[in-house]
């Protein structure tokens, strides 16, 4: 009965408009996905977020583990049935991993780019970025379950890169390593207890030794710290709550910014370095200034390395600042970083002298 209902020149004519909606859908859901995640996903990270995100790896690991068991012959007596699995059935959970892997990396993209403020750091966002848009055109790929076991490796592992930290309150190197080593195991024991063991996975543990190399190396930011705000200022003083920090003002052709990073001032003037991360509840860490000048025969010289404890939970992040005095002139940078030496952002200014200091604006941080 089904079978001659699908004949009728009306039925057939709505399956094609069907079939038509259905090749845009993808793009359709890559944009609306990315646009939502960009809106809801903050510049800090929040369990809610990350319960989501397990939401989706577990519901990816179950579609894996039921296209990898043997299919059992069609049941004769179920027409209906029948039909539905052999025009619908052969895309339906290629086309689900790829929206699951497309919002996963849609997600991490948005959470790496905003934990990124240097140039390692922002390769490995692009190489998410890539893997982001090229998820859309791999659809039919997923078939060749080697690629669905790598992209459910990589996905596990950010995602617990994120997610341990998080939960033990520690940006401890030994917890990223810890990590790694935890979602490569989950894809190794979902793809052994797969009866089929459809596919290849060992890329997951080339995928794994390239990260923890990307880390040794900086290229990814410590998770789940994220920048808010760096400045240099020429005062700095906290009341009510607030710091007030005294800029050097933005020249008035520069409309779109208040202040500047081509500080003018006198010789033996003291500067001031201030940073807002933001650190998820219950985190416990240290940070560093590392104040370097450039110079032309040694390159980035460090001056100095001055640190502070943080402690996390507010949303507008944790502050705290260093100073030095009497600058050099020339190009100067402060790398706020982790007690292991990993960066959370770079921060580069100019200093020229002068013998009367131009306007100067006051910010409240």
């Amino acid at each position: 009965m089904f079978s001659q209902l699908t004949e009728i020149p009306l039925v057939q004519t709505a399956m094609h408009h069907v079939r038509k909606v259905a090749d845009i859908m993808p793009a359709v859901f890559f944009v609306g996905g990315f646009a939502w995640d960009a809106l809801t996903i903050g510049r800090n990270v929040a369990a809610l977020d990350l319960w989501i995100f397990a939401g989706y790896l577990f519901c990816a690991a179950v579609i894996l583990y039921l296209i990898g068991r043997p299919i059992p012959l069609e049941n004769s007596e179920s027409k209906l049935v029948s039909v539905f699995k052999k025009h619908y059935s052969p895309r339906v959970p290629y086309f689900l991993l790829q929206f699951l892997f497309g919002s996963l990396f849609s997600a991490l993209f948005i959470l790496y780019f905003k934990s990124s403020s240097h140039w390692l750091a922002w390769l490995m966002s692009l190489g998410l970025a890539v893997l982001l848009v090229a998820n859309e055109f791999l659809e039919s790929e997923y078939k060749r379950f080697t690629l669905s076991w790598s992209m459910f490796g990589l996905c596990a592992m950010l995602l617990f890169n994120f997610a341990l930290p998080f939960l033990l309150g520690s940006i401890h190197a030994v917890w990223f390593y810890l990590s790694t080593l935890l979602g490569a195991s989950l894809a190794f024991w979902l793809y052994k207890k797969t009866p089929n063991h459809l596919g290849s996975i060992k890329p997951v543990a080339l995928i794994a030794a390239l990260l923890m190399f990307a880390y040794a190396v900086d290229m990814i930011p410590p998770v789940p710290l994220v920048k808010r705000d760096v400045a240099v200022a020429f005062e700095l003083e906290k009341a009510d709550g607030q710091y007030r920090l005294s800029q050097q003002a933005s020249p008035w052709w520069v409309f779109w910014r208040k202040t500047s990073n081509d500080l003018e001032m006198p010789a033996g003037q003291r500067v001031y370095c201030f940073s807002s991360i933001f650190a998820p509840p219950g985190l416990q860490a240290k940070l560093y200034h590392r104040w370097q000048h450039y110079d032309k025969k040694q390159g980035w010289v460090t001056q100095s390395r001055i640190g502070f404890s943080l402690s996390g939970g507010r949303y507008e992040g944790f502050r705290g600042y260093t100073y030095k005095s009497s600058l050099a002139e020339g190009d100067w940078r402060v790398s706020v970083e982790t007690e292991n030496e990993k960066t959370i952002t770079v921060h580069k200014f100019t200093v020229h002298h002068v013998e009367t200091a131009p306007p100067r604006v006051v910010l409240l941080y």
